[in-house]
Order: structure tokens, then sequence, then C-alpha cells
């Protein structure tokens, strides 16, 4: 039997309304990737443009525009005649992804430990402060989306605008893997190898940034490559 996303399956989203009572289409795509890293939106559920943009209470282009954006980093499977769905990944796409992030991401950690900015420093510490805040609130979806910004964060930090993008591409893939694989809760006590990564960029040290680094993308590869799938992950 199909299964088709539904107003049941996304569960009960905690949405801010505007003036008309309408929720507001600025954060829609973070409302939408968080349904997906909740599995609210699985890679077995069926859905349209039309029951997204009923359900989120947009317009069909608003989420349209979303779904394109998810497409193409690989998120969401946009094909013709067909309808939309939630990317599965693979145990060997994910172990491609995770080498050409580690690979990237040091370079971009050393780089950010050049020179930098108090605002930068203080916008790392407020992702890692609102990352646990949604642990302790069980919002596991947005843990996940927020460690990736931080990622993003640093990157921005390193001031080469190619290697962030193409960061860009990669950690939003990762966060994906995380959300689909039966992973134990100790896994996101990532935070603390970030808090440490925060503490020695803004003492410019390399050295303890790139480790620490080291150490949580170990983390990351080993729950992703080494623990069995959630159950109702659908096979790429």
């Amino acid at each position: 039997m199909n299964s088709f996303a539904s107003p049941q399956t996304l569960g009960a989203l905690p949405l801010p309304r505007t003036s008309n009572g309408k929720p507001p289409v600025v954060d829609l795509y973070s409302r939408v990737f968080d349904a997906i890293l909740e599995q609210r939106i699985e890679a077995s559920s069926r859905f349209t443009e039309e029951s997204l943009a009923q359900m989120f209470s947009v317009r069909r282009s608003d989420i349209r525009g979303v779904l394109t954006q998810l497409s193409h980093q690989q998120i969401i499977v946009l094909r013709p005649n067909h309808r939309p769905r939630v990317a599965a990944l693979n145990a060997e796409q994910t172990r491609q992804t995770l080498h050409a992030r580690r690979l990237t991401e040091l370079t971009l950690v050393r780089l950010a430990c050049q020179q930098p900015q108090a605002n930068d420093v203080q916008r790392l510490q407020e992702l890692v402060k609102r990352e646990r805040q949604c642990l302790e609130r069980d919002q596991r979806g947005t843990a996940i989306r927020l460690a990736g910004e931080f990622h993003l964060a640093l990157a921005d930090m390193a001031g080469n605008a190619p290697l962030a993008h193409f960061l860009g591409s990669l950690v939003p893939l990762t966060s994906l893997a995380i959300a689909q694989f039966d992973a134990s809760a100790q896994v996101y006590c990532g935070w603390r190898e970030q808090v440490g990564i925060v503490d020695a960029v803004e003492r410019g040290d390399a050295v303890m940034a790139t480790g620490l680094m080291n150490r949580h993308l170990d983390q990351i590869e080993d729950m992703l490559l080494n623990s069995e799938p959630c159950q109702n992950r659908v096979a790429g």
C-alpha cells in the first residue's frame, strides 16, 4: 500500500504566524528540511506539491521553490511525471560524501583560524547553544540541521567561497544520512567537539582546531558506516 505524507505523518509543527494567521514563508526551507530530518516526511512517503503546500499553509509555488532547492542538494528526487520523494542514501554514497567533506573541511578550519572575527565566533557559539537546546527538547531534526549550519558558518569564516560552496553541497547530505540511520543518543553529543573547535578557532590554534574537527568527523563516520540503518529506511 502506498504511503502518502499527511498532517498525521508530518506531526504538529509549532509554526509562527503572520498577521493574517498564516505561517511565514521565509523559514519554509528550514521547516520542510526539519520535517524530513525528523522523518515526518519519510523516504517511503509519497507526496505532492499540493499536499505539502496544504500541510505547511503556503502556496504551491513556495513549496516548489523549496523542493527545487532540496533537489539541488540531492535531498529530494524530482523526476518528470513522478511524485517528489526523499532521497534514500546508500553506504557508498555516504562514504564518498564523508571523504570529500573531510578533505574540504580540514582546509577550511585551518583558514578560519587565521583571522577570526568576534562576530563570527559569536555566531558559532549561538549555533551550538541552539543545537544543545533542541537536543534538550528532543527536537532531533532541528538539532541535526543546526549542527550542519555550524559547519557552514565555520566555512564562511575561512574566506574561500569555492570551498565553502562545495561544503554546502555535502553538509545537507550528511544531515540526511544521520537522520536516516539508527544513531544512538550519544552520537548527537558532537556539540562538545564543536565547543572545543570554536575555542581553538578563537585562539587561532589551527592544530587544535583541525584535531578536534578530525575527531568530530571520525565520530560521524563511525556512526554512519558502522551502525545499522533505521528500520523504516528505504534502500537506495
